[in-house]
């Protein structure tokens, strides 16, 4: 559990740059088996934790939109 505490209390930008440390040196071939299954464990659990931060930062944006006459209002977010 020590570990998920530590994956929530980072930023989504610490968060990615890890899992992105991850991908690589799983793509490099060169962790043993056991790391390489320790390793996905953590990217699986750092990229659930930056999808429910773009969640939150999308509902975030969604609830700040300012209509087109100047009045505050709400609308779905687009992203990509």
């Amino acid at each position: 559990m020590a570990e998920t505490d530590d994956i929530q209390a980072l930023t989504f930008e610490q968060a990615l740059a890890e899992l992105e440390a991850i991908v690589a040196k799983l793509e490099s071939g060169q962790a043993p088996l056991d790391d390489s299954i320790r390793l996905y464990e953590r990217g699986a659990q750092l990229k659930d934790h930056c999808e429910a931060r773009l969640d939150a930062a999308r509902l975030r944006v969604e609830k700040i939109v300012v209509g087109a006459q100047g009045a505050p209002g709400t609308e779905p977010a687009e992203f990509g």
